[in-house]
């Protein structure tokens, strides 16, 4: 009677973790392994049960709420129900995990600054692009500022020529008015005194 009561003691224990892995998993509580190497998982709560494996270091875990004998049971990555010692059990990340996340969030990191290296390097580009355009562009009115002046100095220049021509001109009329007045009237007197005299 005694055997068949271990042989079936000894079957429950095997196919319970079967059993109750069949069950929902959504009420359980993540937890993680401390940061030993590894350790060692048994199939009831306590050194005295059968060994079902190891599990990492840092391994996340799900929480059944079970707890006995300073053991916890745990659901582990393969959906097995096992146990281990309480002390084992954190409920923070370990340091390789915390390492692990670090890394991922630097490479994540140092991708982005490579981006905005790259947009940055674009946005000096630009920059560079933009001042070389306006300093043609003060060119072309430096320029166009000149042409203009050179243009009013022209157009001074032709109205202070205008102005001495139209001087000139008037000049030139006044003398001949005045020759022409002085002229005039001799030639008039002299031909008044010969037909005088042919009278």
């Amino acid at each position: 009677m005694k055997i068949i009561k271990c042989l079936f003691a000894s079957a429950f224990i095997l196919f319970s973790p079967l059993l109750l892995a069949e069950e929902t998993t959504d009420n359980l509580t993540s937890a993680y392994i401390s940061d030993d190497l590894f350790i060692y998982m048994h199939a009831g709560p306590g050194n005295n049960y059968r060994i079902l494996g190891s599990i990492n270091a840092g391994e996340e875990v799900k929480l059944t709420g079970r707890t006995e004998n300073d053991y916890t049971q745990i659901l582990d990555s393969k959906n097995r129900e096992t146990w281990v010692e309480n002390r084992y059990i954190n409920t923070t990340p370990g340091v390789r995990n915390e390492v692990k996340r670090l890394k991922a969030q630097l490479a994540s990191n140092i991708e982005n600054n490579d981006g905005l290296s790259s947009q940055l390097t674009q946005a000096h580009n630009e920059i560079e692009r933009l001042n070389i355009e306006t300093k043609n562009f003060e060119l072309k009115v430096n320029q166009i500022n000149q042409e203009l002046e050179n243009t009013k100095l022209k157009i001074k220049n032709q109205d202070t020529e205008l102005k001495k021509e139209w001087f000139f001109n008037g000049a030139i009329v006044l003398v001949i008015g005045l020759l022409l007045g002085l002229i005039i009237p001799k030639i008039s007197g002299r031909k008044k005194s010969s037909m005088d005299n042919w009278g």
